[in-house]
């Protein structure tokens, strides 16, 4: 790579997987509280109800200590007032997991802010990062919202023919080796719109200030010719982050594994608790560097096709405009 300007987290030219992988690394390590913060913060008041409402039925009641009973005696039936129990704890874990996934996004157009300004020798508060989404907060969750859809699109198309063939034919080798194929198809087409839609497609939104349509738009642009590229460095960047959120959370979950079969009254507890806790390290490690990496790729993109490191180095001051 040529020599370039290094104002701040990557230098101002074509970025190589090296630079992206530093990046990414400098840019989580300069901004903790607008990154590993956000992330922490968001995954912790989610995971919070969860916690809370299995603690208090816990300590409260026995509603939950058929679970123990359970593991003690296969034949134990639990009651009516033990089924609603349960159903309240899964269902707060449920609530968490969605308000946790709509932090997420948010957080995710917090980060693409915080890398641009990384990229220009500027570091942003958790506090500047989150009044930079200001105005497109909603058009990010309608985006999560409408790629959610495309891909449960995606996979009724995958499914119909499975279940017409399962319906219409007695035999269920053509429905088996149908759904097997389907299955495949599934894959790849939902690996190509990640890419060549989704991946992007959030930092569009939020440093070109476009609408939800017009950042699905630069990211089909900016993708073109590129997939390969793309989805190589996000696959790598995936498998770092979850290697080392696995490295920690495992452990959690071994230790509440342990504590619910040495005290089995305590198992659902033990199980929502480790659960929960691994849900927030692993937003602590992955949410960040994934996007991080998402968000460099997106520079570089720009930095390739449109020549942004001439607008990057004016707005860090090394140009005069």
């Amino acid at each position: 790579m040529p020599p370039a300007h290094k104002p701040g987290a990557i230098p101002l030219r074509p970025l190589g997987l090296g630079d992206m992988l530093d990046g990414a690394f400098r840019l989580v390590r300069f901004n903790p509280g607008a990154t590993v913060g956000a992330s922490v913060l968001v995954a912790a008041i989610a995971m919070a109800i969860p916690l809370g409402v299995t603690t208090a039925m816990t300590v409260s009641g026995d509603s939950l200590e058929w679970f123990g009973a359970t593991i003690e005696d296969p034949d134990y039936a639990p009651g009516s007032s033990e089924i609603i129990g349960m159903l309240v704890a899964f269902g707060s874990f449920v609530l968490g997991s969605v308000l946790q996934a709509i932090g997420a996004i948010l957080v995710a157009g917090m980060i693409s802010h915080v890398a641009h300004a990384a990229a220009i020798g500027r570091k942003l508060t958790l506090g500047q990062a989150w009044a930079a989404t200001h105005g497109n907060r909603w058009r990010l969750i309608g985006l999560a919202l409408l790629t959610t859809f495309v891909y449960l699109l995606v996979v009724a198309v995958a499914v119909t023919p499975v279940v017409v063939l399962a319906i219409v034919v007695d035999s269920p080798i053509p429905a088996i080796l149908v759904g097997i194929l389907m299955f495949l198809l599934l894959i790849v087409a939902s690996v190509f719109l990640a890419v060549r839609l989704y991946l992007l497609a959030v930092p569009a939104l939020m440093l070109e200030h476009t609408g939800v349509f017009g950042a699905f738009g630069r990211a089909w642009r900016l993708s073109a010719r590129q997939f390969w590229r793309l989805f190589g460095i996000w696959l790598l960047a995936s498998i770092i982050a979850g290697f080392a959120s696995q490295i920690i959370s495992v452990p959690i979950s071994l230790v509440a594994s342990f504590v619910g079969i040495a005290q089995p009254d305590l198992y659902f507890f033990a199980t929502i608790v480790g659960s929960a806790l691994s849900t927030v390290v692993s937003a602590a490690i992955v949410a960040p560097f994934s996007g991080a990496v998402t968000n460099l790729q997106y520079l570089d993109q720009r930095i390739r096709k449109e020549s942004y490191e001439v607008e990057l180095m004016e707005q860090a001051g090394l140009l005069s405009r």
